[in-house]
């Protein structure tokens, strides 16, 4: 096959900018009919438990990326220059970095309380009011945005001085203090996940252990199989590009081709934000065909 080496003003060869558009638009679309379903299926949910308000936080996480997605479709569709300045362009940058870790962070959260919860089955964690729900997530929203985002928003693509291209950032990562920090993140997503996989083997080993036969038949089963679906859009969706990142730290500013790479698996990261749809498959089945739009097989 012979690729399409041509470049336009986003810098990238034909091939490359055109699957980054078809991505970015199916993640658009995909995305908002995800938020639109859990945020209608939330609704007929009453008790305040945990994982509902990690979900709720998921959902926030997902439209605040969701909105600048329109942004990049139009930069990579448009064959003109960038247009709305460099310190906006920052922002749409940085969002799909910040909505991959912090999508990460809750997905941590959220089986870490299912984990708990299936270990006491006789507790359930909730809260018990809407303020302290409020409080606690807003309390998390805080920690993160106030410990990294200035920071991140002050120092993220300095080296960058053309106003008439975007998500051209990398140059920072010519700095040896950069490349570390950017290998310690990785490291620990991927640490992570591992420990969270090990861990929802053994649980899953446990039920089956305890029901034997009849383990397909059993509600514990199931609510551990929706806690592998969480893993697979962690494993699926952050932990290739995780992975590549180590390389493309190390190896940044020796080829081109690499930069493309790299910013096609960052689309992928954002696959993440149909992640309820898995989760949740049959519930939302159920809430379509309360509301009359269609049948579910």
């Amino acid at each position: 096959m012979i690729m399409n080496n041509t470049t336009n003003q986003t810098g990238l060869p034909e091939d490359f900018r055109i699957a980054l558009l078809v991505l970015y638009i199916f993640i658009f679309l995909a995305g908002t009919l995800n938020v639109v379903l859990m945020s209608c299926m939330l609704q007929s949910q009453r008790c305040l438990s945990f994982t509902k308000v990690s979900v709720i936080n998921l959902i926030a996480v997902h439209s605040f990326f969701l909105l600048t997605v329109p942004f990049r479709i139009y930069y990579y569709a448009s064959d003109e220059d960038w247009i709305l300045g460099i310190h906006f362009c920052k922002i749409v940058s940085l969002m799909i970095h910040a909505h991959m870790y912090l999508a990460f962070i809750f997905y941590v959260f959220l089986l870490i309380v299912r984990y708990v919860e299936h270990s006491d089955q006789q507790h359930k964690l909730e809260f018990h009011r809407i303020l302290h729900a409020t409080i606690a997530s807003a309390t998390v929203w805080l920690v993160i945005f106030g410990s990294m985002f200035p920071a991140t928003i002050a120092k993220y693509g300095m080296t960058q001085n053309d106003s008439t291209h975007c998500f051209h950032f990398g140059q920072a990562l010519m700095q040896p203090t950069v490349k570390r920090l950017n290998y310690v993140i990785c490291i620990l997503v991927i640490l992570v996940w591992s420990v969270l996989a090990f861990f929802q083997v053994y649980f899953l080993l446990n039920v089956s252990k305890t029901f034997g036969k009849a383990t397909c038949q059993r509600q514990e089963f199931w609510a551990q199989l929706k806690n592998v679906v969480f893993l697979l859009v962690m494993f699926f969706c952050f932990v290739p590009y995780q992975g590549f990142r180590v390389y493309y730290v190390r190896e940044y500013g020796k080829t081109e081709e690499i930069n493309h790479i790299n910013e096609v698996l960052l689309a992928v990261t954002a696959f993440s934000c149909i992640d309820m749809i898995a989760f949740a498959g049959r519930d939302v089945c159920k809430l379509i065909n309360s509301r009359g739009w269609f049948y579910c097989l």
